[in-house]
Parts: C-alpha cells; structure tokens; sequence
C-alpha cells in the first residue's frame, strides 16, 4: 500500500508541470500528501491591510484573556498615530535585533562562553546605535495600572521576569511611546518599595543586577545587551488584567530608558521568578498560562491567564533542567527537542540523544546547533528543489522567488519534544515572507554547538502554546488560531 501511495504521488508530482490547479487539488485528496506537505496560496503567507480579529477573544469559556497584536500590524494601535512620524523597522533591521538578543540570551545562561566573548565584536556588525530605536518584531498585549486605571501597551517576553513601563518625571530619558507615559503621581495606589523589603533582595537573581538605593527607596536595572535598558524605582500598584484586579503588584517604573522597545510602553515579564506576573497572580491563575501568535502581523492572537477553558487536545513535555551559569536565566523555560522530521522523513540532526533549548516568545527565528540546521536545510532544499532560489536574507541563506507561482508546496516540519510530543509547524512557522513572492526558510543556525538553542515565536505561530508552571510542563495543540 504504501508503495502505491508513493507512486501515486510520483505521478501526480509530474503533472504539476502541466497543469498548477490539477496539481493541488489532487496531492490534496492523497493521504501521503496530507501527511507530508503544506498546500499553501502564496498570497496567504502575506498580511493583509486590514486587522482580522481571533474567534477566542470574548469567548465566555476563557478565564483571562488579552489580545495579542503584532506591534507593527494593523491590528495594533502602536504606530498607527498619523500626528506623529514612525518608521517601522525594515525585516533585515528586524532580524539584525534578533541575532543580538539570541547572543544576548545565550550570554545569560552562559556568561564565560566564546559567544559571550564575541558579543562586543557581533554588535559593532548590526546597524543599531546606541540610543536609537528601531522597533521590534514582537507581540503586545494591554493591561491596566493604577487608580484610576491607565491602559498600558507591553511586549509580552517568557524570558523575562519584571514588568516594567516608562514613568513621569523621566528623570533621566525616556524613549518616545504611544501610549501617555504613567505618571505615578495621578494614582492613589502607587508607592515605593523600601531597599530593606525581601522583594527588592529579590531583584539581583529576576534581573541579574544587584539593585541600587535612592532615598530609602528601592532601584532596579534591567539590561538586555543590546543598548536597550531600564532603570527606575521598584514600586507596588494596583494591576488590572481584564476584569480581575490585583492589589500591590510590583513593578518598575522606569526613569531612565531606552533602546528596541518600539512605541511600546514596556514589557511584561511572563517567566518562573517569584517576581514574574505569573507568580505575582498565582493565588487566581495558578500558575498557569497560554498564548497563540497569529500566522501574520493582520490577524490577532491572544494570551490567556488560568487553565479555564483551554482545549483538550493539547500535548505536554516536561521542562528541562538545564546546568547554567547565568544566575538570571532562572526566568527562561527549557525544553527537550529529540528529532526533527521533514516530509516525513526523520533526521538524524542531533549528535547527543537530545538538545536542550529555550523557548522565547521575542526571539524571531529559531536557532538550531549548526550541524543540524545544515541536515535540515539540505533537506528542505531536496523537497524544495522545483521552485527557482533567491538570494540569501539576512541570517537566512534558503530562500525562493515564487514571483510564477500561485500556490507552493510546503514539506510539513514536525518538531519532536520529549515525552514524544510531535508537533506540526505551520506554512508560516516553516517560511517567513521577505516581499510578496520571496520566502525563506524560517530557521537559523548558532555559531556554535555548545549555543544554547532557542525556539521562536516564528515557529510557534497558530500554535496554542500553553505553559503548566507549577506542574512543570509546556503544552502545544494545534489550531489556537489563526
């Protein structure tokens, strides 16, 4: 049977020469087909002009839940001020910022390692300067802070643990935002925390620096290795998630910022510290959250707080323990990725018996060891080899002009997690568009093997990826959304 169902497929591979239309509707009706590739209109990998909503927002059946915008689509009301002038980053700017925060990363959990040696000389290559923000390619969602309750725009980051927005009086420089900058001063629930409380010794292991002291007051700094930084008080004020409020939520409020956080107000910190706001809002949510990343910055997504309603299909993978150097990577959430199968076809891609990696939501492209991006990339390239190449991209050197083609055939790309969790990408997890017609294969190799790898948000897209905290697993079912 099963040499039938190849040769099936064989022949009507070859029509796909003749004839375009005959060739999808038919791989389509085949089980091998279905099982081993993507069917996929060109015009569908790109975003449209206007914002398409997820069906999940408003859903009764969910306990918590915000919509996640991408921060430069039109979904989003970042930049979409028309009083004032923004340029949006470029893909190659965009991708630039994400090599620099994957080295930034892997210098976290490794601070004596030969990419952390190099990290200076990388950042001399990337066209950033110290000061400027370009933008970012990340997700946002908005919270409420403060009596009365101010509407804040954050990039919501699993690899970081303090939530931060830009205050008034800005004492020293704060970046330009669209939302009002929160002015402490308007909110009779804000205060200080005193540099003698546990929750300011607490800040040295969620941010990696010790904190300062101002008049009795607590100072913390957050530094992300790309000239991107905050430093300010360390405060407590009511929060507001949807329709649920929390007392006494810490947070910084920060005096002195800049660097690639767009028009965002911030970030909210969504990793394992004590300090994080998953922990913060333990006592309603248990520890307990999910997310879906739309397949194009048109549509949106959305990050649920609590189990409540989350679907039961999903599958799980314990985390990792991972022996790391970096006393701040207690924040990031490892897990085991054991093969990669491409058209069906399963890799040898990985040297040891499995390979460690951090799953980020900021990280655009994931990074794979180097000998494994190139098992994978020649691959992709076998099954891929009907479709004229483009030139290389940035960091992505596969790339395709389907400028002649109106639909593409997509190997499909399962990524096997421990516990023997498959899990199928979709087309905008396994290519990411440049222009209309040229895509790239959407991963990326380290510089070394010993790097730590890193899933990213590219390949998580439509994806429900739901994080159990407490219990210590991470979940993936598919469908979330769009």
């Amino acid at each position: 049977m099963k040499l039938l169902a190849s040769s099936s497929l064989l022949l009507i591979l070859i029509s796909c020469f003749l004839n375009k239309i005959f060739c999808l509707e038919s791989m389509k009706s085949t089980p091998a087909f279905r099982s081993h590739f993507h069917a996929v209109e060109v015009s569908s990998l790109s975003p449209a002009s206007v914002c398409t909503s997820s069906s999940v927002i408003g859903s009764n059946k969910r306990q918590s839940t915000l919509e996640v915008h991408h921060m430069h689509g039109p979904c989003s009301q970042v930049d979409q001020d028309k009083t004032k002038s923004t340029t949006k980053p470029s893909l190659s700017e965009i991708l630039a910022k994400d090599q620099f925060k994957v080295k930034s990363l892997q210098a976290r959990v490794n601070p004596s390692s030969t990419t952390t040696n190099n990290l200076n000389d990388k950042k001399r290559d990337l066209p950033v300067q110290s000061g400027q923000s370009l933008g970012s390619g990340d997700y946002i969602v908005n919270i409420g802070l403060g009596t009365p309750k101010r509407m804040l725009s954050l990039i919501f980051d699993t690899g970081s643990d303090l939530t931060w927005t830009q205050c008034e009086p800005c004492i020293r420089s704060c970046y330009r935002q669209q939302d009002p900058i929160f002015d402490p001063t308007t909110s009779t629930t804000y205060s200080n925390v005193s540099c003698s409380s546990n929750e300011c010794f607490e800040l040295s292991s969620a941010t990696g620096k010790s904190p300062g002291c101002a008049s009795e007051t607590c100072v913390y700094r957050m530094q992300y290795g790309d000239d991107c930084f905050s430093v300010g008080f360390f405060s407590k004020e009511r929060l507001t998630i949807t329709n649920d409020v929390f007392q006494d939520f810490f947070f910084g409020c920060g005096q002195n910022n800049q660097g690639l956080f767009g028009n965002t107000a911030g970030i909210i910190g969504l990793g394992r510290h004590p300090l994080s706001i998953i922990s913060q809002t333990a006592p309603k949510y248990g520890k307990y959250f999910s997310y879906c990343l739309p397949s194009t910055s048109s549509q949106t997504g959305y990050l649920t707080l609590g189990k409540i309603g989350l679907p039961n299909n999903v599958k799980f993978t314990p985390f990792a323990t991972y022996n790391s150097q970096g006393k701040s990577s207690i924040s990031f959430y490892f897990i085991e990725i054991v093969s990669i199968i491409i058209g069906g076809r399963q890799l040898p891609v990985f040297t040891q018996s499995t390979f460690k990696t951090i799953i980020d939501s900021t990280t655009v492209i994931t990074r794979l060891p180097p000998k494994a991006y190139s098992i994978l990339r020649d691959e992709f390239r076998k099954m891929m080899s009907k479709y004229p190449t483009a030139p290389g991209y940035s960091i992505l050197d596969t790339c395709y002009d389907l400028s002649g083609y109106r639909y593409v055939t997509l190997p499909v790309i399962t990524i096997v997690f421990g516990g023997n969790v498959r899990v199928d990408l979709a087309p905008s997890g396994i290519v990411i568009v440049i222009s209309r017609t040229r895509v790239c294969l959407a991963f990326a190799a380290n510089d070394y093997e010993s790097d730590v790898g890193i899933f990213g948000s590219t390949q998580q897209k439509t994806l429900e990826v739901v994080y159990d905290v407490g219990g210590g697993y991470l979940g993936f079912g598919p469908f979330g959304c769009k």
